[in-house]
């Protein structure tokens, strides 16, 4: 039984989340509600500028699947819409989304790496929710993101970030970097 991320942040996550980080009220009530209530985005890629109808974007992290849904919307029956990710319990979930939405512009695959498994050029726009702060290896990670950017193609991202040093009393662990 899939299990909603409510309750294990310390922000905002599903419908709440998505409208406290600025996604179109509109465009959300589109979106399956099991594709919602998996949302736990750290802000919002699509408010950093405008994704043209026919784009080919790719999601890093994709997740559940929402902001594959919401790229799918933006692109338009000309675009297409590829989501990767490290979870495989997350690209199940997601896969059954799709499926279930019919979409043949929409395609989920799981990675085991910071390796991008598209040819170079292929996407005009790159999009990501939280995930680049997670990688052991961001500049392998931002390297294979330029890759596969299209000349003049965009990297559209939010994620964390640490403004100063650590704080003493915080420790190495995973939750350190989910908090």
């Amino acid at each position: 039984m899939a299990q909603s991320a409510h309750g294990l942040f310390n922000y905002q996550t599903g419908r709440k989340g998505a409208i406290a980080l600025g996604y179109d009220s509109a465009l959300i009530d589109t979106i399956p509600d099991d594709a919602l209530s998996s949302f736990c985005g750290v802000g919002n890629p699509f408010a950093i500028s405008t994704i043209l109808p026919g784009s080919k974007v790719l999601d890093i992290g994709c997740g559940a699947g929402f902001d594959l849904l919401v790229a799918r919307k933006i692109v338009g029956d000309k675009g297409h819409v590829c989501g990767i990710d490290l979870t495989e319990e997350m690209i199940k979930k997601a896969r059954l989304l799709v499926e279930r939405f019919g979409d043949d512009n929409i395609s989920v695959q799981h990675v085991f790496s910071e390796e991008i498994p598209y040819t170079d050029e292929s996407f005009d726009c790159v999009i990501s929710n939280g995930v680049f702060n997670l990688s052991p290896s961001k500049l392998e990670l931002f390297k294979e993101t330029r890759r596969v950017l299209k000349t003049n193609g965009i990297l559209q991202f939010a994620d964390v970030c640490l403004l100063e040093g650590k704080v003493l009393d915080q420790t190495s662990s995973p939750d350190d970097w989910a908090q």
